[in-house]
């Protein structure tokens, strides 16, 4: 059985299955009946199989959605090996920029207003393009320098027809193959779905820029940019301009200017209260999304991917965190486990062996090995091994926190994140207590309690008034106890019937001896009258087991 090939989506087959057979699945194009859309020449096996660099740059040839695509298979270690997770996790999100003809009709009609009306300079020349718009450097009529990010023409249409196409192939190979059954291709195309879209609404990103400079504001060193309200659209954000370095470009003689294992620790520790604490985190710190400022600060950029983690999930997280950091693989385990949905294949033996010793090499790894995050990534490949399906969650946080090592590396290449988060356990902890006493959460128990108070005196009313009167019933929903007793009245009543049968058949016995003048067919007639009643009686027994019992059973 085979795929049905929509027709508006043959170009896009045709290019994901020659993507499929150049890096050595072609099992999965015949699975899915992709081979059609191959040319005689692309079906046949390569001769060598594409190097796993190849793969970030056939990638971006494919367009935007590809790349967003390429960043999610980067931190799903149970998928792809380790030399192509490294290769896609390098993937750049630049492309060739959109013209600014383009770019001024965009602002024009999204702001509602002439560009000339609302900036009183905009470089034509983009600072940045990528595959969701291009940013743009602006100043506005009070003198104030901003960056104006714009969507890309059509994006959000391409997006949805790219998304479509994979979504046939994902579901064909989730009901048809064991594969897909074991990873779930359509439920994690639709998390990359929703974070798509959420990307490609720019207010949301203008509410996410509000949210982390309050979030942040306990640690000097971190900035984030503020959103101009009046100058955001859904495909037009203005924020203020922050100049600085990307990290991944700062040469050690600057590196040498200011104090980087702290500035990584600040960073970490304010990433750990994001995702343990306040449960609202930006899920994409990577390299290039750090600047390090002419005053040597930390600015975060593009914070349009975020990511939620719910209070019970936090408590989970934090104690795997901890586990792993101190390298305690089976308490790391068994955490996995909680967090997890355990499928009906779950080998929970072979997962614990398999945590222990990816967490037991910890002890032994040096500070340049140490990857928390990769650590997480690594967990979440065992338990979709092992039949276990982890929370999308704690993928998005593995994928987090493997950015924040890359970044830590190049702003302290002693940095150790493991180190971080066992001092700074205590505090997250702390803070969670502080979190959950909030005046609001308080309150909802001082409501509780108000309430319980106002209802304790009619309930417990009723409670003597059942008691004095002798109506006080405790029920107790554990079997069913008319069945039950039943079921013990009928195993009597069978040993009581079979003790009869059996007595009658002894006594027939015995009477055999008695001789007499009353025969039936020359044998003494009391006794063949007991052997008959004992033989009408089992048989009576036998039939009202195999027929009468077997019925209640169905």
């Amino acid at each position: 059985m085979s795929m049905s090939l929509k027709p508006q989506h043959l170009k896009r087959y045709h290019q994901i299955a020659w993507l499929l057979a150049k890096y050595g699945r072609p099992d999965l194009v015949k699975d899915v009946g992709l081979e059609e859309t191959l040319t005689a020449e692309e079906r046949l096996p390569p001769k060598q199989l594409a190097k796993a660099d190849e793969l970030a740059t056939d990638l971006e040839k494919l367009g935007p959605t590809f790349v967003k695509l390429g960043q999610l298979l980067s931190t799903r270690a149970e998928l792809l090996p380790r030399a192509y997770l490294d290769a896609l996790s390098r993937l750049q999100d630049e492309v060739e920029p959109f013209g600014f003809g383009e770019v001024e009709k965009i602002v024009t009609t999204e702001l509602g207003i002439r560009m000339s009306r609302a900036f009183s300079d905009f470089e034509a020349t983009p600072m940045a393009s990528a595959s969701l718009g291009q940013v743009h450097l602006a100043r506005l009529h009070d003198g104030r320098q901003v960056a104006v990010k714009v969507q890309r023409p059509n994006i959000r249409e391409q997006m949805v027809e790219d998304l479509d196409a994979l979504k046939d192939i994902a579901a064909f190979l989730d009901n048809h193959t064991e594969l897909g059954k074991r990873y779930e291709f359509a439920r994690m195309l639709e998390e990359l779905r929703k974070n798509l879209m959420r990307e490609l609404d720019y207010r949301q990103e203008a509410h996410n820029l509000t949210t982390f400079r309050e979030q942040l504001k306990a640690f000097p060193h971190l900035i984030v940019p503020s959103s101009i309200a009046d100058y955001c659209t859904s495909r037009v954000l203005t924020m203020q301009y922050v100049p600085g370095t990307k990290i991944t470009k700062m040469s050690p003689l600057v590196r040498m200017e200011f104090d980087g294992e702290a500035l990584a620790e600040e960073l970490f520790r304010a990433y750990l209260k994001q995702i343990l604490v306040e449960g609202f985190f930006h899920a994409d710190p990577h390299p290039g999304n750090v600047f390090l400022t002419p005053d040597h600060r930390i600015a975060l950029l593009d914070l349009g991917m975020v990511g939620h983690i719910m209070p019970r999930l936090q408590e989970d997280l934090l104690q795997l965190l901890v586990a792993i950091s101190e390298g305690r693989g089976e308490d790391a385990s068994q955490i996995a486990i909680k967090i997890g949905e355990p499928r009906r294949e779950f080998n929970q033996a072979e997962f614990i062996r398999r945590i222990s010793e990816i967490v037991g090499q910890q002890k032994t790894a040096t500070v340049e090995q140490m990857q928390v995050g990769r650590l997480v990534l690594e967990v979440t490949k065992c338990a979709a091994d092992c039949q276990i399906r982890v929370p999308p969650e704690l993928t998005m946080l593995g994928k987090t926190l493997l950015n924040l090592d890359q970044v830590g590396r190049a702003l302290a290449p002693q940095f150790d994140p493991n180190a971080s988060i066992r001092s700074n356990a205590a505090e997250i902890l702390r803070q969670r207590v502080i979190k959950t006493l909030s005046p609001g959460n308080l309150l909802g128990g001082v409501l509780e309690v108000k309430d319980l108070i106002q209802r304790l005196p009619a309930r417990l009313n009723r409670f003597f008034d059942a008691l004095a009167s002798n109506e006080f019933k405790v029920s107790v929903d554990a079997i069913d106890e008319k069945t039950l007793i039943l079921g013990f009245q009928k195993i009597a009543n069978r040993i009581t019937v079979g003790l009869i049968i059996a007595a009658l058949i002894v006594g027939a016995a015995l009477l055999m001896r008695v001789e007499t003048s009353f025969r039936i067919w020359g044998y003494p007639g009391l006794a063949i009258i007991f052997f008959l009643c004992a033989a009408g009686a089992g048989v009576v027994l036998l039939l009202n087991i195999l027929f009468y019992d077997k019925s209640k059973g169905d």
